[in-house]
């Protein structure tokens, strides 16, 4: 047996004699169609690293015309990681056809047997040969057409949960506390004061400076109050209260009990028998249906007051010109559409909030995804509740 010339221990020249054992050293000797890669020293990682990509490419270039490769580890002394490391890229070298040579690890022990196992099952290079399988359009439609399916089914069972509840509800055998309710009740109401008063005072305020703009050019600087009456009451203010509402109320619902789905509070609760749909759903459908009104009334009284703003400013309207001519514009339907609206938009995002939060994971990243699908739903459905609004009231006529 001779040693193949360019013989490289770890770190020393040619010729050299291989190191004590505690440095780590690999050479590379030939017999005939055979070689031996003969290890030595102590192979760890914390102390002398991972050997560089420089060394494995001489190994393969040495084992480029053998035949096979015997591993020799029996004047290794102590390893970690380091050894396993040199073996699973050798093995993979080997496994993706870099050199035609075979390694034979016949004579290495058997714990590292086994955790070069375990490298090649978790490390192992994806395979290439298996293409990914395309999705038919027919078959995503098929997927979205169902999984839209269970969402309906799981909102109807919610609701149908909810309405069974309406009984205890009227003769105070809800099984949720009082104090629960009237928290609830002042963060989704007393809480978005603020927000909603910023939201609406500005898009009566857009909504005048439009019609200002619009109207002057035909001399009906006058029906500037018509335009922002009726599109406040019954149109922007119960949907950009909702749209807050969805993304404040919504929002903290779906990360609140998505938070006590990851705590293993939801199963606590069904473990004790009382009912998740009581406790949990019913005390914050009750706050939405009780507050959206009220947010909504407020809404569109300052909504009203940003378009006055710009009436006055833009076209020099006094404020009694303005709401005398606002008054017989806004009939008693307007409010009525605008409240039933705001009813069904409250109901609607507590119910959105309320499922994403049941059906989420029990991960942190869950309750972000539970929390950004309930806002999402909601404004959908918000828009999509409107549109029905609008094709009802054309059908009847107000």
């Amino acid at each position: 047996m001779t040693a193949h010339p360019n013989t490289l221990p770890a770190g020393a020249g040619e010729g050299d004699e291989i190191p004590s054992p505690s440095a780590p050293a690999w050479r590379f000797d030939r017999d005939g169609e055979d070689a031996v890669l003969r290890l030595s020293g102590d192979w760890l990682a914390l102390e002398t690293g991972l050997r560089s990509d420089a060394e494995l490419r001489q190994i393969e270039c040495m084992a480029q015309d053998v035949a096979m490769v015997r591993i020799d580890a029996s004047r290794v002394g102590r390893w970690d990681s380091a050894l396993v490391a040199l073996l699973a890229r050798l093995s993979a070298l080997a496994a993706a056809g870099r050199f035609r040579a075979e390694l034979d690890l016949a004579s290495l022990p058997d714990p590292l047997h086994r955790l070069l196992g375990l490298a090649r099952a978790d490390n192992g290079p994806p395979s290439q040969d298996v293409p990914e399988p395309r999705i038919s359009v027919l078959e995503r439609t098929e997927t979205l057409a169902i999984t839209t399916c269970k969402q309906l089914v799981i909102i109807s069972e919610l609701r149908g949960a909810v309405a069974l509840s309406i009984p205890a509800v009227l003769t105070n055998r809800l099984r949720a506390r009082r104090v629960d309710i009237l928290l609830l009740t002042q963060e989704c109401g007393f809480g978005a004061l603020g927000i909603v008063a910023i939201v609406n005072l500005l898009v009566g305020a857009i909504l005048g400076f439009v019609g200002a703009v619009q109207l002057r050019r035909f001399g009906g600087d006058i029906y500037i109050a018509n335009l922002v009456g009726i599109a406040v009451v019954r149109e922007m203010a119960p949907i950009m209260t909702a749209i807050v509402m969805a993304g404040r109320t919504g929002g903290a619902y779906a990360a609140q009990i998505a938070t006590m789905q990851g705590n293993e509070e939801v199963d606590a609760l069904q473990a004790l028998g009382i009912p998740v749909d009581q406790f949990l759903v019913v005390p914050r459908v009750i706050a939405a249906i009780t507050m959206t009104p009220v947010l909504y009334v407020y809404g569109f009284f300052m909504g009203l007051l940003g378009g006055l703003v710009v009436s006055t400013a833009m076209l020099g309207l006094s404020p009694t010109l303005f709401l005398e001519h606002l008054r017989p514009a806004l009939a008693w339907t307007e409010f009525a559409i605008g409240l039933a609206k705001s009813l069904c938009f409250g109901t609607f995002i507590a119910l959105a909030g309320c499922r994403a939060e049941l059906d989420a994971g029990r991960s942190a990243a869950d309750v972000g995804r539970a929390a950004t699908g309930a806002v999402v739903d909601g404004i959908i459905g918000i828009i999509a509740l409107d549109a029905v609004f609008a094709a009802c009231a054309e059908v009847m006529r107000i």
